[in-house]
């Protein structure tokens, strides 16, 4: 996808200098669902830059449902024989000759107009998906299951906690188009944790905050997707609200390396927060601070209807990463870095 880009080559180069115990992926099979969004992406690149830098001999197999979106999206190892292009639908059982040693279930929709326009998907993708991903680990002796799942799943912060940590479970209001989104991934964490008991699958849960990144697909509706768009195109930033909701962000490299950070060296049936604590920011302060890299202005406008509903009403959602950061995990890219990179490579590429 940037495969000419040398800023972008910088930042997996950075995910896999990092001291992690990268032989233990030696000779192994990966197979990733999701390959083709954001973080899909991110980590398949990240994955066949350790074959050759390193001669792991990864089968790296990329899964999504759009066989042309996949070869679109990864064109440059399309020839490569470490490659594997995998057509198929995560609500299907999973049949394969090859036997996965781990699986990245990422496929999910993650953005407010997809939560509208698709609910069913969006609940099943996750419920079905993740039963099919943990019945085909059970049957094949998978090695490790990572089931991506959200900060979502903390609901609304009851004014108790300034941080979410991992045992923490705020009001989340079931009755809403919206909620099929937190309520599949808490569900489908559930379901984990029930073939953890039941078939003794080896599954860790990363809950990821809000990732930004150039490899984020054109359909993401985010809001700060759609500043980061502004901002590559040299507009004002366009801000819907009044901007007080104070999240917490991560650049895709700092999410990719956490998560082969866990494939690695996290505990089965544990959750863990992934999140850079510098990018605790209010949404005006993120829209401010694009606008101010790219010298524009923030500007107000009132969402659409369909926009309006796929909104998180959560005005506070900040993670607690003192569990990832225990095991050693640390972010590599501060605030400045992580957006400076963002606009730079996208530029680039438009």
């Amino acid at each position: 996808m940037f495969s000419n880009n040398l800023d972008y080559q910088k930042d997996i180069e950075k995910v896999i200098q990092e001291q992690l115990a990268w032989n233990k992926l030696k000779n192994k099979s990966i197979l990733i669902i999701g390959a083709s969004g954001m973080i899909g992406t991110f980590l398949i690149d990240c994955l066949m830059a350790l074959n050759k830098k390193q001669a792991l001999n990864i089968s790296v197999y990329a899964m999504g449902r759009n066989l042309g979106k996949l070869e679109s999206r990864f064109v440059k190892y399309l020839g490569d024989r470490h490659f594997h292009l995998v057509a198929g639908d995560v609500l299907e059982p999973l049949v394969s000759d090859i036997t996965y040693d781990f699986i990245i279930h990422g496929a999910s929709n993650t953005h407010p107009k997809a939560y509208v326009e698709d609910p069913i998907n969006t609940i099943m993708t996750n419920i079905k998906g993740t039963e099919q991903v943990l019945n085909y680990a059970a049957k094949h002796s998978v090695e490790r299951v990572l089931f991506l799942s959200t900060v979502e799943i903390y609901g609304e912060n009851r004014g108790d906690v300034e941080k979410f940590d991992e045992q923490y479970c705020g009001y989340i209001d079931s009755n809403t188009l919206r909620a099929g989104y937190p309520e599949g991934k808490r569900a489908s964490e559930a379901l984990c944790q029930a073939y953890i008991q039941q078939y003794d699958v080896d599954v860790v849960i990363p809950r990821l905050c809000r990732i930004f990144g150039p490899t984020m697909l054109k359909e993401d509706s985010k809001a700060s997707s759609q500043f980061i768009r502004n901002a590559v195109n040299d507009e004002d930033i366009v801000l819907k609200s009044a901007g007080t909701q104070y999240y917490s962000y991560c650049y895709v490299a700092d999410a990719a390396y956490a998560l082969l950070y866990l494939l690695l060296e996290g505990k089965s049936g544990e959750a863990y927060n992934i999140a850079n604590s510098q990018f605790d920011l209010t949404l005006k302060e993120l829209a401010e601070k694009l606008a101010a890299l790219v010298g524009r202005k923030v500007i107000f406008e009132i969402p659409d209807q369909t926009e309006a509903a796929g909104y998180s009403k959560a005005t506070q959602a900040i993670l607690a990463t003192d569990k990832i950061e225990r095991l050693g995990w640390q972010p590599i890219y501060s605030l400045e870095e992580g957006l400076e990179q963002v606009i730079r490579i996208m530029k680039t590429e438009e």
